[in-house]
Protein backbone atom coordinates (compact mmCIF):
# COMPACT_ATOMS: atom_id res chain seq x y z
CA UNK A 1 0.00 0.00 0.00
CA UNK A 2 1.23 3.24 -1.04
CA UNK A 3 1.29 5.64 2.30
CA UNK A 4 1.85 9.17 0.68
CA UNK A 5 4.04 11.74 2.76
CA UNK A 6 2.04 14.28 1.53
CA UNK A 7 -1.52 14.42 -0.31
CA UNK A 8 -2.44 17.79 -2.61
CA UNK A 9 -6.16 18.40 -3.71
CA UNK A 10 -6.07 20.10 -6.96
CA UNK A 11 -8.69 22.43 -7.52
CA UNK A 12 -12.53 21.25 -7.71
CA UNK A 13 -11.10 17.86 -6.87
CA UNK A 14 -12.90 17.52 -3.10
CA UNK A 15 -16.14 18.26 -4.74
CA UNK A 16 -15.80 14.23 -5.56
CA UNK A 17 -16.95 11.16 -3.13
CA UNK A 18 -13.46 9.50 -3.84
CA UNK A 19 -11.15 12.74 -2.77
CA UNK A 20 -13.60 13.41 0.43
CA UNK A 21 -12.90 9.79 1.31
CA UNK A 22 -8.90 9.99 0.70
CA UNK A 23 -8.95 13.40 2.63
CA UNK A 24 -11.27 11.97 5.70
CA UNK A 25 -8.50 8.61 5.78
CA UNK A 26 -5.54 10.98 5.95
CA UNK A 27 -6.70 14.27 7.71
CA UNK A 28 -5.75 13.36 11.26
CA UNK A 29 -2.60 11.15 10.22
CA UNK A 30 1.45 12.21 9.85
CA UNK A 31 0.68 13.23 6.02
CA UNK A 32 0.70 16.68 4.57
CA UNK A 33 -2.26 18.21 2.98
CA UNK A 34 -2.09 20.62 0.55
CA UNK A 35 -5.31 21.71 -1.02
CA UNK A 36 -4.62 24.03 -4.24
CA UNK A 37 -6.74 27.23 -5.04
CA UNK A 38 -5.34 25.96 -8.96
CA UNK A 39 -3.66 23.16 -10.25
CA UNK A 40 -0.18 24.03 -10.01
CA UNK A 41 1.79 21.24 -8.38
CA UNK A 42 5.42 21.11 -8.62
CA UNK A 43 6.33 24.15 -6.24
CA UNK A 44 4.62 22.13 -3.29
CA UNK A 45 6.67 19.19 -3.45
CA UNK A 46 10.42 19.88 -2.62
CA UNK A 47 14.16 19.20 -3.67
CA UNK A 48 17.02 20.87 -4.97
CA UNK A 49 18.76 18.57 -7.00
CA UNK A 50 17.17 15.67 -9.74
CA UNK A 51 17.66 12.80 -6.64
CA UNK A 52 15.69 14.62 -3.74
CA UNK A 53 12.87 16.00 -6.04
CA UNK A 54 12.10 12.49 -7.47
CA UNK A 55 12.06 10.52 -4.18
CA UNK A 56 9.57 13.44 -2.60
CA UNK A 57 7.51 13.23 -6.04
CA UNK A 58 7.55 9.39 -5.67
CA UNK A 59 6.46 10.23 -1.58
CA UNK A 60 3.74 12.10 -3.32
CA UNK A 61 -0.30 12.08 -3.93
CA UNK A 62 -2.12 14.20 -6.24
CA UNK A 63 -5.88 13.92 -6.30
CA UNK A 64 -7.07 15.29 -9.45
CA UNK A 65 -9.72 15.46 -11.88
CA UNK A 66 -9.54 14.19 -15.85
CA UNK A 67 -11.24 16.98 -18.09
CA UNK A 68 -9.87 16.35 -21.28
CA UNK A 69 -11.39 12.57 -21.81
CA UNK A 70 -10.05 12.04 -25.10
CA UNK A 71 -8.19 8.39 -24.40
CA UNK A 72 -4.69 7.98 -26.20
CA UNK A 73 -4.21 4.83 -28.10
CA UNK A 74 -2.30 1.73 -26.55
CA UNK A 75 -0.12 -0.73 -29.00
CA UNK A 76 0.28 -3.59 -28.96
CA UNK A 77 -1.40 -4.50 -25.96
CA UNK A 78 -4.59 -2.70 -26.16
CA UNK A 79 -6.51 -0.32 -28.73
CA UNK A 80 -7.17 2.92 -25.76
CA UNK A 81 -5.44 3.27 -22.46
CA UNK A 82 -7.60 4.30 -19.59
CA UNK A 83 -6.48 7.01 -17.45
CA UNK A 84 -7.33 6.02 -13.98
CA UNK A 85 -3.79 6.90 -12.59
CA UNK A 86 -0.43 8.22 -13.48
CA UNK A 87 2.95 7.45 -11.87
CA UNK A 88 3.64 4.55 -9.58
CA UNK A 89 5.49 4.42 -6.32
CA UNK A 90 8.00 1.91 -7.05
CA UNK A 91 11.33 3.12 -7.77
CA UNK A 92 12.80 0.59 -10.44
CA UNK A 93 15.93 2.07 -12.30
CA UNK A 94 15.06 1.37 -15.68
CA UNK A 95 11.35 2.70 -16.35
CA UNK A 96 10.68 4.53 -18.78
CA UNK A 97 8.38 6.82 -16.90
CA UNK A 98 11.32 8.33 -15.22
CA UNK A 99 12.06 10.05 -18.51
CA UNK A 100 8.28 10.86 -19.16
CA UNK A 101 6.87 12.36 -15.88
CA UNK A 102 9.26 15.00 -15.25
CA UNK A 103 11.45 16.07 -11.87
CA UNK A 104 8.97 15.47 -9.49
CA UNK A 105 7.10 12.01 -10.70
CA UNK A 106 4.29 12.02 -8.18
CA UNK A 107 1.34 9.50 -8.60
CA UNK A 108 -1.66 11.13 -9.76
CA UNK A 109 -5.50 9.42 -9.05
CA UNK A 110 -8.37 10.99 -11.09
CA UNK A 111 -11.52 11.61 -8.76
CA UNK A 112 -14.00 11.96 -11.25
CA UNK A 113 -14.20 8.13 -12.26
CA UNK A 114 -17.71 8.41 -13.15
CA UNK A 115 -16.91 10.31 -16.08
CA UNK A 116 -13.88 8.31 -17.25
CA UNK A 117 -16.26 4.79 -17.08
CA UNK A 118 -18.75 6.87 -19.43
CA UNK A 119 -15.86 7.89 -21.94
CA UNK A 120 -15.49 4.41 -21.79
CA UNK A 121 -18.60 3.23 -22.68
CA UNK A 122 -18.63 5.64 -25.64
CA UNK A 123 -15.65 3.91 -27.05
CA UNK A 124 -16.48 0.40 -26.88
CA UNK A 125 -20.24 2.05 -28.54
CA UNK A 126 -18.19 3.16 -31.58
CA UNK A 127 -16.34 0.04 -32.39
CA UNK A 128 -19.08 -2.29 -31.76
CA UNK A 129 -19.42 -5.13 -32.71
CA UNK A 130 -15.49 -5.15 -32.24
CA UNK A 131 -14.54 -6.05 -28.26
CA UNK A 132 -12.46 -2.80 -27.20
CA UNK A 133 -9.86 -3.31 -25.06
CA UNK A 134 -8.58 -0.67 -22.53
CA UNK A 135 -5.14 -1.07 -20.85
CA UNK A 136 -5.11 0.11 -17.33
CA UNK A 137 -1.58 0.68 -16.05
CA UNK A 138 -0.04 2.00 -19.34
CA UNK A 139 1.52 5.44 -17.54
CA UNK A 140 1.00 3.78 -13.77
CA UNK A 141 0.85 0.75 -11.24
CA UNK A 142 -3.02 0.81 -10.11
CA UNK A 143 -2.53 -1.38 -6.89
CA UNK A 144 -1.05 0.50 -4.27
CA UNK A 145 -3.84 3.33 -4.56
CA UNK A 146 -6.61 1.09 -4.77
CA UNK A 147 -7.58 1.06 -1.35
CA UNK A 148 -8.06 4.91 -1.35
CA UNK A 149 -9.30 5.07 -4.90
CA UNK A 150 -11.46 1.96 -5.68
CA UNK A 151 -10.79 2.86 -9.07
CA UNK A 152 -9.81 -1.07 -10.35
CA UNK A 153 -12.91 -2.38 -8.16
CA UNK A 154 -15.08 0.00 -10.29
CA UNK A 155 -13.47 -0.76 -13.52
CA UNK A 156 -13.73 -4.47 -13.30
CA UNK A 157 -16.89 -3.95 -12.33
CA UNK A 158 -18.09 -2.03 -15.53
CA UNK A 159 -16.32 -4.62 -17.85
CA UNK A 160 -18.09 -6.80 -15.70
CA UNK A 161 -20.95 -5.65 -17.18
CA UNK A 162 -19.89 -4.73 -20.76
CA UNK A 163 -20.34 -7.95 -23.77
CA UNK A 164 -17.58 -5.80 -26.02
CA UNK A 165 -15.99 -3.97 -23.59
CA UNK A 166 -12.65 -5.68 -22.12
CA UNK A 167 -10.18 -4.08 -19.59
CA UNK A 168 -6.47 -5.26 -18.42
CA UNK A 169 -4.17 -4.10 -16.09
CA UNK A 170 -0.08 -5.04 -14.69
CA UNK A 171 1.05 -4.82 -11.47
CA UNK A 172 4.39 -5.48 -9.56
CA UNK A 173 2.88 -5.54 -5.98
CA UNK A 174 0.51 -8.11 -4.80
CA UNK A 175 -2.37 -6.54 -2.78
CA UNK A 176 -5.13 -8.04 -4.91
CA UNK A 177 -7.37 -9.13 -2.13
CA UNK A 178 -10.26 -6.66 -2.58
CA UNK A 179 -10.61 -7.96 -6.36
CA UNK A 180 -10.85 -11.42 -5.80
CA UNK A 181 -15.28 -11.51 -5.03
CA UNK A 182 -15.72 -9.28 -7.83
CA UNK A 183 -18.35 -9.82 -10.72
CA UNK A 184 -16.18 -9.43 -13.35
CA UNK A 185 -17.23 -12.03 -15.54
CA UNK A 186 -13.98 -12.64 -17.26
CA UNK A 187 -13.77 -9.46 -18.74
CA UNK A 188 -10.36 -8.10 -16.93
CA UNK A 189 -7.07 -9.74 -17.45
CA UNK A 190 -4.87 -9.39 -14.30
CA UNK A 191 -0.84 -9.26 -15.40
CA UNK A 192 2.22 -9.44 -13.22
CA UNK A 193 5.59 -7.95 -13.98
CA UNK A 194 7.76 -10.63 -12.75
CA UNK A 195 11.38 -10.98 -13.28
CA UNK A 196 14.18 -12.91 -11.58
CA UNK A 197 15.61 -12.78 -7.77
CA UNK A 198 18.57 -10.74 -9.02
CA UNK A 199 16.82 -8.11 -11.49
CA UNK A 200 13.99 -7.41 -8.45
CA UNK A 201 17.17 -7.24 -5.98
CA UNK A 202 19.22 -4.75 -8.01
CA UNK A 203 16.78 -2.92 -9.77
CA UNK A 204 13.21 -2.53 -8.10
CA UNK A 205 13.26 -0.78 -5.33
CA UNK A 206 9.61 -0.38 -3.03
CA UNK A 207 7.92 -3.40 -5.06
CA UNK A 208 7.08 -6.63 -3.82
CA UNK A 209 9.21 -9.82 -4.26
CA UNK A 210 9.42 -12.20 -6.81
CA UNK A 211 7.28 -14.94 -5.06
CA UNK A 212 4.60 -12.48 -3.52
CA UNK A 213 3.98 -11.46 -7.23
CA UNK A 214 3.33 -14.89 -8.48
CA UNK A 215 1.27 -15.85 -5.11
CA UNK A 216 -0.73 -13.14 -6.42
CA UNK A 217 -0.91 -14.20 -9.52
CA UNK A 218 -2.39 -17.67 -8.17
CA UNK A 219 -4.73 -16.10 -6.02
CA UNK A 220 -6.08 -14.02 -9.46
CA UNK A 221 -6.47 -17.35 -10.94
CA UNK A 222 -8.23 -19.01 -8.52
CA UNK A 223 -10.99 -16.27 -8.70
CA UNK A 224 -11.38 -16.74 -12.54
CA UNK A 225 -9.46 -14.21 -13.67
CA UNK A 226 -7.67 -14.16 -17.27
CA UNK A 227 -3.95 -14.09 -16.06
CA UNK A 228 -0.81 -12.95 -17.51
CA UNK A 229 2.98 -12.44 -16.80
CA UNK A 230 5.18 -9.53 -18.46
CA UNK A 231 8.92 -10.47 -17.90
CA UNK A 232 9.91 -7.36 -18.70
CA UNK A 233 12.26 -6.51 -19.01
CA UNK A 234 15.00 -9.36 -19.92
CA UNK A 235 18.35 -8.62 -19.32
CA UNK A 236 21.34 -11.30 -20.46
CA UNK A 237 23.95 -11.21 -17.48
CA UNK A 238 26.06 -14.32 -16.08
CA UNK A 239 23.60 -17.17 -15.93
CA UNK A 240 20.64 -15.75 -17.34
CA UNK A 241 18.82 -18.43 -18.83
CA UNK A 242 19.44 -20.69 -15.76
CA UNK A 243 17.60 -18.01 -13.61
CA UNK A 244 14.93 -17.05 -15.84
CA UNK A 245 14.31 -21.05 -16.39
CA UNK A 246 14.06 -21.19 -12.98
CA UNK A 247 11.94 -18.29 -12.83
CA UNK A 248 9.40 -19.99 -15.83
CA UNK A 249 9.54 -23.59 -13.79
CA UNK A 250 8.44 -22.03 -10.62
CA UNK A 251 6.04 -20.48 -12.43
CA UNK A 252 4.56 -24.06 -14.01
CA UNK A 253 4.53 -25.38 -10.43
CA UNK A 254 2.23 -22.97 -9.06
CA UNK A 255 -0.26 -22.96 -11.91
CA UNK A 256 -3.26 -25.16 -11.71
CA UNK A 257 -3.29 -27.53 -14.07
CA UNK A 258 -6.95 -26.74 -15.03
CA UNK A 259 -6.91 -22.89 -16.12
CA UNK A 260 -9.67 -21.61 -17.53
CA UNK A 261 -7.91 -19.34 -19.51
CA UNK A 262 -4.58 -19.48 -21.00
CA UNK A 263 -1.93 -18.00 -19.04
CA UNK A 264 -0.68 -15.14 -21.19
CA UNK A 265 3.60 -14.09 -21.69
CA UNK A 266 4.82 -10.66 -22.61
CA UNK A 267 8.46 -10.38 -23.02
CA UNK A 268 10.16 -7.53 -24.02
CA UNK A 269 14.07 -7.02 -23.39
CA UNK A 270 16.18 -4.17 -21.78
CA UNK A 271 16.28 -1.22 -23.55
CA UNK A 272 16.88 2.70 -22.89
CA UNK A 273 16.89 6.02 -24.52
CA UNK A 274 20.38 8.55 -24.09
CA UNK A 275 17.57 10.86 -22.06
CA UNK A 276 16.84 7.90 -20.24
CA UNK A 277 20.06 6.72 -19.38
CA UNK A 278 21.05 10.71 -18.18
CA UNK A 279 18.25 10.36 -16.12
CA UNK A 280 18.55 7.49 -14.39
CA UNK A 281 22.76 8.29 -13.50
CA UNK A 282 21.38 11.36 -12.37
CA UNK A 283 18.60 9.97 -9.74
CA UNK A 284 20.43 6.83 -9.20
CA UNK A 285 24.20 7.73 -9.46
CA UNK A 286 25.48 4.17 -8.41
CA UNK A 287 23.24 1.77 -10.25
CA UNK A 288 24.59 -0.96 -12.39
CA UNK A 289 22.22 -1.01 -15.14
CA UNK A 290 24.10 -2.58 -18.20
CA UNK A 291 23.96 1.01 -20.14
CA UNK A 292 27.16 0.95 -22.35
CA UNK A 293 26.21 2.32 -25.69
CA UNK A 294 29.04 0.47 -27.54
CA UNK A 295 27.66 -3.42 -26.75
CA UNK A 296 24.06 -1.99 -28.18
CA UNK A 297 22.58 -1.70 -31.47
CA UNK A 298 20.62 1.85 -31.99
CA UNK A 299 17.09 1.58 -33.48
CA UNK A 300 14.93 4.16 -34.45
CA UNK A 301 11.29 3.39 -32.86
CA UNK A 302 7.81 4.49 -34.01
CA UNK A 303 7.40 7.69 -32.04
CA UNK A 304 10.54 9.44 -33.53
CA UNK A 305 13.02 8.60 -31.50
CA UNK A 306 16.35 5.78 -30.99
CA UNK A 307 16.55 3.33 -28.53
CA UNK A 308 19.48 1.60 -27.07
CA UNK A 309 18.54 -2.32 -27.72
CA UNK A 310 20.53 -5.60 -27.44
CA UNK A 311 22.23 -6.87 -31.01
CA UNK A 312 19.95 -8.94 -33.32
CA UNK A 313 22.02 -12.09 -32.44
CA UNK A 314 21.08 -11.02 -29.15
CA UNK A 315 18.05 -10.49 -29.52
CA UNK A 316 17.26 -13.80 -31.31
CA UNK A 317 19.14 -15.71 -28.30
CA UNK A 318 16.20 -14.42 -26.42
CA UNK A 319 13.51 -15.06 -28.33
CA UNK A 320 14.26 -18.41 -28.86
CA UNK A 321 15.57 -19.27 -25.42
CA UNK A 322 11.93 -18.03 -24.37
CA UNK A 323 9.79 -19.68 -27.26
CA UNK A 324 11.32 -23.17 -26.14
CA UNK A 325 11.04 -22.79 -22.54
CA UNK A 326 7.06 -21.56 -22.81
CA UNK A 327 6.29 -23.85 -25.30
CA UNK A 328 8.22 -26.99 -23.16
CA UNK A 329 6.73 -25.97 -19.45
CA UNK A 330 3.50 -24.50 -20.61
CA UNK A 331 0.28 -26.50 -21.96
CA UNK A 332 -2.72 -23.80 -21.93
CA UNK A 333 -0.74 -20.63 -23.07
CA UNK A 334 -0.28 -17.80 -25.38
CA UNK A 335 3.03 -15.75 -25.76
CA UNK A 336 1.61 -12.48 -27.49
CA UNK A 337 5.06 -11.11 -28.37
CA UNK A 338 8.67 -11.46 -27.75
CA UNK A 339 10.58 -7.90 -28.47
Amino acid sequence: MFIPRRIIFQKEALEYDMAKEILAKFNDKNTEIITLPSNKIKQYIPGTVLSQQYKEGKKTLVVGIKKGLKFQTCKPSAHYQMPLISGCMGQCEYCYLNTMLGDKPFVKVYANVDDILNQTMKYINERTPEETIFEGAATSDPVPVEPYTHSLEKAIIFFGGSEKGRFRFVTKYNDIDSLLKLEHRGHTEIRFSINTSSVIDKYEHFTASRDKRIEAGMKAVEAGYPVGFLIAPVFIYPDWKEEYRDLLLMLKSKLPKDLEFPVTFEIISHRYTTTAKNRILQVFPESMLPMNDEERKYKYGQFGYGKYVYPKESLDEIKEFFEKEIDRLFENKKVKYII
